[in-house]
């Protein structure tokens, strides 16, 4: 197994569900990409090598105050993008 940031499938994970709340937020792949790298570069990552760390990494996702956490970051990103978008 690779080595891979959790965080990116986390973001990947609850990003959709977030813009379609938002509908007046660009959702073009450019802006979509801008809000996944500013969110990404304001959360700690959390690498994962093995099917154990996956697991693990899973089941703190689970923990509320993580998922409000990355929400938060998305919600943040999407702002700046709205505000500044570059397409």
């Amino acid at each position: 197994m690779e080595v891979r940031n959790y965080m990116e499938v986390v973001v990947q994970h609850l990003l959709p569900g977030i813009l379609k709340r938002n509908p007046e937020v660009c959702s073009c792949e450019r802006c979509i990409a801008d809000i996944k790298a500013i969110a990404l570069n304001s959360l700690p990552p959390k690498y994962i090598a093995s099917e154990s760390g996956e697991v693990y990494s899973k089941i703190h996702a689970l923990s509320l105050q993580f998922e409000v956490d990355v929400t938060n970051a998305i919600l943040h990103a999407m702002n700046k993008v709205k505000n500044k978008p570059q397409h």
